[in-house]
């Protein structure tokens, strides 16, 4: 299997390693590429308590390098600056140090973050050239080059943070990176497709997945119905337009008054101008495109959607059986389309678009049961909290995943327009509050088979 897409694995460890080597010059090319328009006022700012500056993701993603990448495997700490504060694994532990504190931190200046970056990246590289990459070896780190996978999902991740911080800064400040044009949407045949009930598999023992993917296991669920394609701004403005915000009975009690408190009546970065609903996005003001799926909004928001529309949100369950499985082999696929990786002509992921994809637009990378993008465009909510699957075991450290379990987080799933390939997939699980709005979700409704 190979330990990037789910096909075709190198043929050699040194295949591998070349591989590895590749993919964390993609990570770093990427992270470097959203700083560069910005001078270092707008990096080393705050643009909400809910995100990061730019600078501390900048460095931070180096620190997690040289933390998994070096020190982990056998190397010593990568000096960060000259002196005696070298020594800043405190300053970019996210557990240690909220959101909304670090910016009063003593952070490394744009140029410092880089440099330690450079140097990590040269220990880390040092380290890979030795590393025993085998299946079977001794270090269940290394197996299969498991470490270095996580390390370059970790700075996707967090490239795909920044761009959410990025979308906040004021239109004047505000970049718009460069796109490719988008491809044509085209109509579903129908709005919903029906599920059979069946037994399943979800979960994944993918030698890369993380942890909370893990382990593979069989679930049986009652048919159901889903959408076809994620809920649009078409949609949604029709929700807005006929008092969704204005009535308690579509909200959850919480959702109410998280509504009532944040003054929620749109969509993040939405405005009405006379008869017609612009956006802000990436240092620009644009109408909103009536049939792309929705963005930046919050569970409790696409909650009181699908009650508005006579629907629920779907189960994460649900979700991956509707992505993935095929109801007339009864396998379940690494993507919706099967086992190959995705192409543009699949999926609208690694940013290329800049934005979602108008729904319809890749007939291709549709699911057996007849979805359409359910991997990129926009994350979806669930109706789901985040908690371990049966047999599950934290590896390789409990932050990633197991403190996070509870009720206080809800599952999204399928990756968005800026989630780059190798961290999605059919299984791949992502959460958040309920509140949250900056990044870049959407959802679709599912209902009762009756």
């Amino acid at each position: 299997m190979d330990h990037v897409t789910g096909t075709g694995a190198p043929a050699t460890v040194d295949g591998l390693r070349e591989r590895l080597a590749a993919m964390l010059a993609e990570s770093r090319t990427r992270i470097l590429g959203l700083v560069a328009p910005f001078d270092d006022a707008v990096l080393r700012r705050q643009h909400s308590p809910l995100m990061s500056p730019l600078v501390w993701d900048l460095a931070h993603v180096a620190n997690y390098e040289d933390l998994w990448l070096v020190r982990a495997l056998g190397g010593t700490r990568t000096p960060a600056r000259t002196g005696a504060d070298a020594d800043v694994d405190h300053l970019y532990d996210a557990f240690r140090n909220p959101r909304a504190t670090r910016e009063r931190l003593p952070l490394l200046s744009p140029q410092e973050a880089r440099d330690y970056g450079d140097r990590v990246r040269a220990a880390a590289l040092g380290r890979l050239a030795d590393a025993d990459l085998s299946p079977d070896g001794p270090d269940p780190l290394l197996a299969a080059g498991y470490v270095h996978q996580m390390v370059v999902q970790h700075a996707h991740q967090h490239a795909e943070t920044m761009l959410a911080a990025i979308g906040l800064l004021p239109v004047e400040e505000g970049h718009r990176f460069g796109a490719i044009a988008p491809p044509v949407g085209r109509p579903a045949t129908s709005r919903e497709v029906r599920v059979p009930e069946g037994t399943s598999l979800m979960g994944t023992d993918h030698p890369w997945a993380y942890d909370n993917e893990r382990p593979a296991h069989e679930v049986s669920l009652r048919p159901f119905w889903i959408d076809t394609t994620p809920v649009t701004n078409e949609d949604y403005a029709l929700f807005i337009e006929e008092g969704g915000y204005h009535e308690p009975r579509l909200w959850t009690e919480e959702g109410w008054r998280w509504r009532l408190e944040a003054g929620l009546t749109a969509p993040q970065h939405w405005r009405k101008a006379g008869e017609v609903w612009l956006r802000a996005r990436f240092g620009q003001i644009e109408e909103v495109p009536p049939d792309e799926p929705v963005q930046h909004v919050c569970w409790y928001e696409a909650d009181a959607f699908a009650r508005w529309a006579g629907k629920r949100l779907p189960t994460e369950a649900e979700w991956e059986r509707a992505a993935r499985w095929d109801p007339l082999t009864g396998e379940s696929h690494h993507w919706p389309w099967g086992d190959a990786p995705p192409t543009t002509a699949l999926a609208n992921l690694g940013q290329g678009l800049l934005r979602p994809a108008a729904v319809g637009a890749y007939p291709a990378g549709a699911s057996p049961a007849g979805c359409l993008q359910m991997v990129g465009d926009v994350w979806e909510w669930t109706a789901s909290d985040l908690r371990p699957y049966p047999g599950f075991r934290a590896f390789p450290y409990a932050e990633y995943s197991e403190v996070f379990f509870g009720d206080g987080y809800k599952v999204l799933r399928g990756g968005s327009w800026a989630t780059h390939p190798s961290a999605c997939r059919a299984t791949f699980r992502n959460w958040d509050l309920p509140i949250r709005r900056q990044i870049f979700a959407g959802f679709r409704c599912a209902r009762d088979d009756r």
